[in-house]
C-alpha cells in the first residue's frame, strides 16, 4: 500500500475503531514473503517441507516461495544478486564468496542437515561391507569439487584407500542413477528416496551410509546476506522457529504420519517410500535439532575441502556463522 493510500485511509480507520486492531494490521501487511532458493529438492530436507505442510510458516506469518537452484553456486548467486532472500545449500558456497571478498557477507544463520545424506549402493549384496572393499572398484560419487564427492574422497583417505579407488566424476548428479543402471561403475551414491526405491526394485543393494562414515559435517544450511538479516531479523527468527518445530515433528512422529505431510512436496513418490526415507535419515541423525553450526563441524568441512585440494585459504568461522537467532529460538522452544 502506498504512502498516499495510507494517508487517505487514516481518517476512515477512526470510524472503525471497534474493529480488532490486530486484524486490521494483518490485513494491511499480510504475510512476509520469503524467497528460498534450495540447492536441490530432496527428502533429505524433509523438515523444511513439513514446516510448510504443517502450517508452521503460516503461523509465523510467513509465505514461502521455494525455488530449485540446481547447485550451490547458483543458489549463492541468487542470494548475492537479490533474487533470493535465503539460500539453502552447503556452507562451502559461502566460504568461497567470503574468501573472494564481499562487502555484504553471506551469513550462515541456521543449519538443517549435519551429515552427508547419500547412501552407497552396490550391484551385489554385501552384508559384511567394509570401506576397504572399494579398493580396485569404480564409484559414481558426484561432481569433482562438489561436497558429496569431496566427502567421499575424505572417507577413502581416512580408510587408507584413496589411491586405490576410481572415482567417476564425468556423470552429472541428476544422471548418476541412470548411468549406474546402464552398467557404469561398481557402486553409486544415491540420496533418498532413490536409494531405497532402487533396492526395493531389485536393482541394487544399499551397503553403507556415507554420512555415518564421514562424521558430522554442516552439509546444508540457511544463508542470507547480512543486510537482509539485519532488516528482517523477526522474519528470520520465525523462519527458524517453523523449521525447528518441523525437525521435532520429523524425529518423533510415526514415519508414515511424517510421510503423509511430505506427499504434497513429492507427489510422484509413494507414502510408503517416503516413510522408508524418513526412517533412513532418522537412523543417521541427519537433522540438527538446535540448528546451530558448531566451529568443530565447520572446521571438519574445511578439512574435507582442503583435503580435496579445493581450498587454499581457510575462512574465519566467526566471520561467516551467526548462531544468535538459532540459539534464541531453540531456548524458547525448549522452555515451552
Amino acid at each position: 500500500m502506498s504512502k498516499l493510500s495510507r494517508l487517505i485511509l487514516l481518517p476512515l480507520a477512526a470510524l472503525f475503531a471497534l474493529l480488532p486492531l490486530s486484524a486490521c494490521t494483518q490485513k494491511e501487511e499480510g504475510p512476509a514473503l520469503v524467497r528460498v532458493n534450495e540447492v536441490t529438492h530432496s527428502v533429505f530436507y524433509a523438515p523444511m517441507y513439513l514446516a510448510d505442510s504443517l502450517g508452521y510458516f503460516q503461523e509465523e506469518n510467513i509465505e514461502i516461495q521455494l525455488m530449485n537452484g540446481g547447485g550451490a553456486d547458483k543458489v549463492m548467486a541468487a542470494v548475492l544478486s537479490g533474487d533470493a532472500d535465503i539460500g539453502f545449500c552447503g556452507p562451502e558456497a559461502a566460504i568461497y564468496v567470503l574468501l573472494g571478498g564481499t562487502q555484504d557477507v553471506p551469513t550462515v544463520f541456521g543449519q538443517l542437515t549435519r551429515r552427508d545424506g547419500s547412501f552407497l549402493v552396490s550391484r551385489t549384496d554385501e552384508p559384511g561391507f567394509r570401506w576397504e572393499d572399494l579398493a580396485g572398484k569404480e564409484v559414481l560419487a558426484g561432481r569433482k569439487g562438489g561436497v558429496p564427492a569431496m566427502t567421499f574422497e575424505y572417507i577413502l583417505k581416512e580408510h587408507g584407500i584413496a589411491g586405490q579407488v576410481t572415482l567417476n566424476y564425468d556423470v552429472a548428479f541428476n544422471l548418476m542413477t541412470g548411468a549406474f543402471e546402464s552398467g557404469v561403475a561398481d557402486y553409486c551414491t544415491m540420496f533418498e528416496p532413490t536409494a531405497s526405491e532402487y533396492e526395493a526394485a531389485g536393482k541394487g543393494y544399499v551397503v553403507a551410509a556415507v554420512g555415518e562414515a564421514s562424521g558430522e559435517v554442516p552439509y546444508t544450511a540457511y544463508i542470507a546476506k547480512r543486510s537482509w538479516l539485519d532488516e528482517n531479523g523477526e522474519t528470520a527468527e520465525g523462519f527458524l522457529r517453523a523449521v525447528m518445530r518441523a525437525i521435532d515433528f520429523a524425529e518423533n512422529e510415526p514415519a508414515m504420519t511424517v510421510a503423509e505431510y511430505l506427499l504434497p512436496h513429492f507427489p510422484s513418490t509413494s507414502q510408503e517410500s517416503l516413510a522408508v526415507s524418513v526412517e533412513s535419515y532418522r537412523t543417521i541423525s541427519a537433522w540438527q535439532p538446535d540448528m546451530t553450526l558448531s566451529e568443530a563441524s565447520f572446521d571438519r568441512l574445511q578439512d574435507i575441502i582442503e583435503s580435496a585440494g579445493e581450498l587454499t585459504e581457510r575462512a574465519d568461522y566467526k566471520a561467516l556463522v551467526d548462531n544468535t537467532l538459532a540459539e534464541r529460538v531453540f531456548s524458547e522452544l525448549a522452555n515451552q
